[in-house]
């Protein structure tokens, strides 16, 4: 099993479910260490092959989160 650094093809799953997820997004914003139920939705949908490491930066990133 390869894993999946691509960044523009995690960025597009990243994209995806945060679009699909606009109550998480909220619940996240207020809650920063939610953030982790988008990686694993990400990490879901690419059958585990993304760069966990890579998602996480990319979930903080889009949704604004600072560590």
């Amino acid at each position: 099993m390869k894993q999946v650094t691509d960044t523009g093809a995690i960025e597009k799953a990243v994209d995806e479910i945060i679009a699909a997820n606009p109550d998480q997004v909220a619940k996240v914003q207020a809650k920063p260490s939610l953030a982790g139920w988008f990686v694993g939705q990400v990490m879901k949908s690419t059958g585990g092959k993304a760069n966990p490491q890579a998602v996480q930066a990319l979930v903080k990133a889009k949704l604004g989160i600072e560590e």
